[in-house]
């Protein structure tokens, strides 16, 4: 193939740069290799896939021109007769995209389960009479599909075992909603115990839980965030955090992904510049930036932005939704991967929704941060508290996570291997897949929009679930299909996907 590779490579056995080299001192940050590799689209598989889209759009405009004229079926949602002198409530326009090529494709989305998401799931059989509009269910069950999407990266997400056993004995004692705030009447001891357990496991001096993990990014950033604040903010970040940043009332500034020279840049801007017109100095500077960056498989560079921000004297945010229990060799996350103190993170964020197999997320930092979260957090003033059995599934795959039930840490071994063997398998094979080597992430690359659809009704025609992405997901030219693995799948499931 004719793309040019970007690899990344860092490791103290690099001795051939001179002392005053620029990756000599980048090099001396990491205590591992550190390998990640993005192809560059080629150019024809560029210009097809512009084309694609071209096609698509015209095929739109003529159908919208089909209903408009009642030659076709409308199936859209439109205002009442009696309110047509009314404002709108929306545009059609601006569903041109959902209801001429995504609706094309729905079919590969929403598909309703009816198992565990465990290595393996039954779906539901579903069939659509006008083009994905609508859909019927057949009564139809598709049994043991190998489910190659879901976020189950320690395979805690079970109906069976020690920590469905506990959270069930929960539910019998507490019940299963607290129907209050963490202010209120809705703090329980499990909560506590959560709390204290999450700060051991973290390495931090205190952490606080929440209920919904989107809420954690979304309702914490404005708490400590205001107007003449600035954030620093990857152009890959999460929805929740852009969309905190935004709620804050802060400046925001984005930098480019995992890219320390647009980063450090930007930081310096902001020291010698200030504010916009009045120069003064920002009250805060907060560097956000995840752990694994779910759409690309890649892992943030930790300890070159710990540098920067100690050189800069800002603030670090980090969202560990899905580094968190899936990396490092005591799976606690990219801070453990890269053998660095918690202590300079200064606001340590991830959820309880993948690797712990729950719901819910958690800040973890200073005792002063903490505390002050617990007075001004919306999250914790209004939202109602973590359930009582998802509180206990936490603390039970928290604990076996920890070596603290008495088992050893084989579920990180076994997601390890998996990764690197499912990488390796995909590599050989000649598919062109991006991210971290050690990434449980595994982006493999489309490109043409008519790939999308095809590819995840092949796979499930295959007994294969997975989850296939595109525009406005992804950049245009980028469509992907993107596999986690699990600690839960054996070799066999591992080499039935890639042989398929």
């Amino acid at each position: 193939r004719s793309m040019s590779l970007i690899t990344c490579c860092y490791s103290l056995h690099i001795i051939f740069f001179p002392p005053q080299s620029h990756h000599a001192s980048r090099t001396l940050l990491y205590k591992k290799t550190f390998v990640e590799s993005f192809e560059e689209t080629p150019l024809l598989v560029a210009v097809l896939t512009y084309m694609g889209y071209g096609i698509l759009t015209i095929f739109g405009y003529l159908r919208d021109f089909l209903r408009d004229w009642k030659l076709e079926k409308c199936h859209l949602a439109r205002e009442r007769e009696e309110q047509k002198d009314f404002v709108p409530l929306y545009q059609d326009f601006e569903n041109f995209y959902t209801r001429n090529l995504y609706m094309r494709i729905r079919d590969n989305w929403n598909r309703p389960i009816r198992s565990v998401p465990g290595a393996k799931m039954d779906l539901v059989e579903r069939v659509t009479p006008d083009y994905n509009w609508t859909f019927e269910h057949t009564g139809k069950v598709l049994k043991d599909v190998i489910n190659m999407g879901s976020y189950n990266y320690l395979g805690f997400a079970e109906n069976t075992g020690t920590c469905a056993d506990t959270a069930s004995e929960c539910t019998e004692k507490y019940g299963v909603g607290v129907c209050s705030t963490r202010q209120e009447l809705g703090n329980i001891d499990k909560h506590e115990e959560l709390e204290k357990l999450a700060a051991r496991f973290l390495g931090v001096e205190s952490s606080m839980v929440f209920g919904m993990g989107f809420a954690t990014n979304s309702m914490n950033i404005p708490a400590l965030m205001e107007k003449g604040c600035l954030i620093l903010s990857d152009e890959l970040n999460h929805a929740s955090l852009v969309l905190g940043a935004r709620l804050s009332g802060a400046t925001i500034r984005v930098f480019k992904h995992n890219n320390m020279q647009s980063l450090e840049k930007l930081l310096r801007d902001a020291m010698v510049h200030g504010q916009p017109r009045t120069h003064r100095p920002w009250k805060k500077i907060l560097i956000l930036v995840e752990g694994i960056y779910s759409m690309e498989g890649s892992i943030v560079r930790l300890p070159e932005i710990i540098a920067l921000k100690k050189k800069y004297k800002a603030y670090l945010y980090l969202d560990e939704a899905h580094s968190i229990g899936a990396l490092g060799p005591r799976g606690r996350g990219v801070v453990d991967y890269f053998g660095l103190d918690p202590c300079d993170v200064d606001i340590m964020m991830g959820t309880f929704t993948k690797s712990f197999g729950a719901a819910g997320g958690y800040i973890g930092g200073k005792k002063e941060l903490v505390d002050y979260l617990r007075l001004h957090s919306h999250s914790a003033v209004y939202a109602t508290s973590m359930s009582p059995p998802i509180t206990q599934q936490i603390i039970t795959s928290m604990k076996c996570i920890m070596g603290e039930d008495g088992t050893t840490l084989g579920e990180l071994c076994q997601l390890s291997e998996n990764t690197t063997y499912f990488r390796r398998r995909l590599h050989e094979m000649g598919f062109i897949i991006y991210g971290n080597n050690d990434s449980p992430v595994v982006p493999l690359m489309l490109y043409m929009p008519a790939k999308i659809g095809a590819f995840g009704r092949e796979m499930l025609k295959r007994n294969i679930g997975t989850v296939v992405v595109g525009f406005p997901a992804t950049p245009i030219i980028e469509s992907r299909a993107r596999f986690c693995v699990s600690a839960a799948h054996t070799r066999e499931m591992l080499d039935t996907v890639s042989i398929t």
